[in-house]
């Protein structure tokens, strides 16, 4: 017998939306002796931003001295200034942006909040550090910092995509959109799925009664059946969209099942996939992104042209590569030793650089993301993130280019376009502000000056003005 059943009328909630918010318990509350449980609203708020300059990212012009109306969440209007300040009530608040230029808040469609590894050891040792020594709810905390951290640099969209133990990424969504941490917000997709070991590199020396330390990671298939069951598991958990780490372990049968299931069930697919084998799998069975692609040749770019699939080049930009050289090395190291380090980060860059303008060249379409997992010595997760974008122009790609990977093409590879990506009418209230030209030095967008999402100032140019309305949009008692 349903809840529904045993307790009529006034009760209306359901175990399914109460679980999905992660709540633990809950109380039934029924109009016999007991108040009705109520969900609290803030009162309806007004926003009038002046923008001294806004960056159109779909033309690439700017708009001078422009206005965005903000209705609680969402954009009303963009216009002239004159114009939408007529529009706007009397007793308006206003964020005063006149000397800075405004754009859309920044996307990264590849980002793993739930870790932030050591760079002094290797990823398959962090990994097994990771899952071994901290719960799921513990790496659900890190998320929050790693998101409060990207956030406040001016990212407020990402997709998480995977390495964050059983569903943490899908109770840090979960606590972001209820106002519990301040975060961006999250496509997620719980375990990604792999063949046996996921990306356990070692995991044959895993003793078997070991096992479920990678069960934690990875939903592992072997079968085109398994690969189905394991997308209806992933969507059953509160997975947007499916992970796979296209091994050459997986096989096109099992790629194919995993793309149909997940398209059936109206979810996207991010694949892992490094070399020839791995991205020409992932592209003939029609993924809408893969991740990384470093070996990727030229007749499987034709392909994702073609079919319209995803590059996400997580490549990060030359600086980043060579702040991974520990302070600690820097400090006891010949300048010989240096120079070697500073190399090979400049060799490794470079390589990666040279497939994305083949990407480029091929026509296939270019989203921003970061991969970042491990922390950088001197600057915050967020910084880090938004340092991928200036990779993208040092490699090649023109300022407006980079921008749009950021913006209008991640939401449009997230399936987000009428949410987020550009300040349109209609859409989220995202925006960040910077003091330069972005179009002229695209390093602008790792100083962000402010940061509103939802129409909730994060990070202010004023440290004396209030938030628009309070954080926190939902109380359940």
């Amino acid at each position: 017998m349903g809840l529904c059943k045993l307790f009529p009328g006034e009760f209306s909630w359901t175990l399914a939306s109460v679980a999905r918010r992660g709540v633990a318990a809950f109380v039934l509350l029924s109009s016999s002796g007991f108040a009705a449980a109520q969900t609290s609203s803030n009162d309806s708020s007004t926003v009038l931003v002046k923008a001294g300059r806004l960056l159109d990212v779909k033309t690439g012009d700017y708009r001078i001295d422009q206005g965005i109306l903000i209705v609680e969440e969402r954009i009303k209007e963009v216009g002239p200034l004159s114009v939408i300040q007529s529009h706007a009530p009397k007793d308006v608040a206003i964020i005063d942006l006149t000397h800075f230029t405004v754009l859309p808040g920044l996307i990264d469609a590849h980002t793993h909040l739930l870790q932030n590894n050591y760079s002094r050891i290797g990823d398959e040792p962090n990994l097994l550090v990771t899952v071994t020594s901290m719960s799921t709810a513990s790496r659900a905390l890190l998320g929050a910092a790693m998101g409060r951290q990207d956030l406040e640099a001016g990212v407020t969209t990402v997709r998480d995509v995977g390495n964050s133990g059983l569903n943490g990424d899908v109770a840090l969504r979960d606590a972001i959109e209820a106002g519990w941490v301040m975060g961006p917000r999250m496509v997620v997709t719980t375990r990604a799925l792999a063949a046996p070991g996921g990306q356990f590199g070692s995991a044959e020396r895993i003793p078997h009664e070991l096992q479920n330390i990678i069960d934690q990671e990875y939903s592992i298939i072997s079968t085109p059946d398994e690969a189905r069951r394991a997308v209806k598991q992933a969507v059953y958990d509160g997975a947007d969209c499916i992970k796979v780490i296209t091994s050459h372990q997986i096989s096109p049968e099992e790629m194919k099942a995993i793309v149909e299931e997940a398209h059936r069930s109206g979810k996207k697919v991010a694949a892992h996939a490094i070399d020839d084998v791995e991205t020409r799998t992932a592209a003939e069975a029609g993924v809408d992104s893969v991740e990384h692609a470093y070996d990727i040749p030229d007749d499987v770019l034709k392909v994702m042209a073609q079919k319209h699939i995803f590059l996400v080049p997580t490549d990060g930009s030359e600086e980043l590569w060579q702040r991974n050289v520990r302070p600690e090395f820097r400090e006891r190291a010949t300048p010989q030793e240096l120079k070697d380090a500073n190399d090979i980060a400049r060799n490794v860059f470079g390589w990666r650089s040279q497939r994305l303008k083949r990407a480029i060249a091929a026509g296939v379409p270019i989203a921003a993301g970061s991969d970042v997992y491990v922390d950088h010595p001197g600057i915050t997760r967020g910084v880090a993130s938004v340092a991928v974008v200036r990779g993208y122009v040092e490699s090649g790609m023109s300022t407006l280019e980079a921008i749009r990977t950021a913006t209008l093409n991640a939401a449009q590879l997230l399936g987000w376009q009428d949410r987020v990506g550009a300040l349109d009418s209609g859409k989220f209230a995202d925006l960040i502000a910077v003091s330069g030209d972005p179009l002229k030095d695209i390093s602008e967008l790792e100083r962000v000056q402010f940061v509103m999402k939802g129409g909730v100032v994060v990070k202010d140019t004023d440290s004396k003005r209030q938030l628009a309305r309070p954080l926190t949009r939902q109380s359940w008692f």
